[in-house]
């Protein structure tokens, strides 16, 4: 896991600049396409259910979720959305093949949750994990230690989702009906729920990732610090105070429970491999002064950084863009921006004249045949 770097003024400021201008259009965005994916599997059920949740109700428990931005404010969120449909709702965190309690919603001893284990090889768990898709399923099919601990549900009818963070599953969300008639579980709204969480979590990782490109810029130098901006990974303790019962409190500083840890590898991974690989054999900085070669570094990665946000929030518009060849007229103004920021940033060092953004919107966007560009892009 990547160390805890204290974050500038001069951090927070660019960073800003480069994606919290367009944090509302993002939740708008990522709330109009989720909708736009489920809503025709609705049906009818959310607008008839005995909450009277529609679409708007949708639009608003989404809006909550991505209002978050720590990795414990977002799953608190999502857990307090599940009010609306289903009767009681769990979150178990996936670490090292095991499924820990989190927080539930609605249940009799909800603290019990905190401290309880899982037992994933059980049917329903199982599938879950195993098809990383959502299971429905009989109460005869979970955990029969967590059906006599919290009660079965009156519907015998279980709902068990996985919250997708890039490639893992680094939780489940427990649902059903209650444990008296007439509860309600309605299982597609509950899917949009759970897919909006996870591409917001997505989100709050790449913010993640733009702070340490900044402050790994902005170089020891810096004297003066901004409050942290907590994101994902970048807190010591979000679950402090739920923490399960059977793990004793370290001495000075408290570890990260399982599900910080989960995330913060899934987020750190790439960079970690990054600075872990071996130096190339040609070193294409080598007859630089160290400086100069440091600021060419850093402007490669941003470049980076800054194409795989555009394939990160427009992965439908870059798969008609390479298949009908102009990439460039589907995506001009997420480039256009782009451009601009990046100028602003190297415009006027000496890593101008090498033009990595363009270098990487061929290579990464493109895949190397600036052909899937399209006639009006010119570099």
């Amino acid at each position: 896991m990547a160390n805890k770097i204290p974050i500038a003024q001069l951090v927070e400021k660019v960073v800003t600049q480069v994606l919290e201008g367009n944090l509302p259009e993002l939740r708008k965005e990522l709330v109009r396409r989720v909708l736009e994916e489920v809503q025709p599997h609705l049906g009818g059920s959310a607008a008839t259910s005995g909450s009277g949740a529609g679409a708007a109700d949708l639009l608003h428990a989404v809006s909550a979720i991505h209002a978050g931005t720590t990795q414990k404010e977002i799953l608190r969120a999502l857990l307090e959305s599940t009010a609306g449909y289903s009767g009681r709702a769990a979150l178990f965190v996936i670490k090292a093949g095991a499924a820990t309690g989190w927080q539930g919603r609605a249940f009799d001893n909800n603290e019990d949750l905190k401290d309880f284990s899982l037992d994933v090889s059980s049917r329903a768990p199982a599938r879950a994990l195993q098809s990383r898709a959502a299971v429905s399923a009989g109460a005869s099919e979970m955990d029969p230690q967590f059906i006599s601990q919290f009660g079965a549900p009156a519907e015998d009818h279980v709902l068990l989702l996985p919250l997708h963070l890039k490639d893992k599953v680094a939780a489940l969300v427990y649902a059903d009906a209650g444990t008296g008639a007439g509860g309600k579980l309605d299982a597609p709204a509950l899917e949009l729920l759970v897919s909006a969480t996870s591409a917001w979590l997505e989100v709050a990782s790449l913010r993640k990732q733009a702070l340490k490109e900044g402050t790994a810029e902005t170089g020891a130098s810096e004297k003066f610090e901004a409050p942290p901006v907590q994101t994902v990974s970048s807190f010591s303790d979000p679950f402090a105070a739920h923490a399960p019962k059977h793990v004793a409190a370290p001495p000075v500083e408290v570890e990260e429970p399982a599900m910080a840890q989960a995330t913060a590898e899934v987020v750190s991974a790439p960079a970690a491999m990054a600075a872990a690989a071996p130096a190339p054999a040609t070193d294409a900085f080598a007859h630089m002064s160290a400086e100069d070669a440091d600021v060419h570094r850093k402007a490669q990665r941003f470049a980076r950084l800054l194409m795989d946000e555009i394939k990160l929030y427009n992965q439908a518009k870059v798969a008609e863009g390479r298949k009908h060849r102009d990439l460039y007229d589907r995506l001009k103004e997420d480039i256009d921006k782009s451009r601009s920021t990046y100028n602003k940033r190297y415009g006027s060092t000496v890593a101008a004249s090498a033009d990595y953004l363009t270098s990487e919107l061929i290579r990464s966007l493109a895949e190397d045949d600036v052909s899937l560009l399209g006639p009006n892009f010119h570099h």
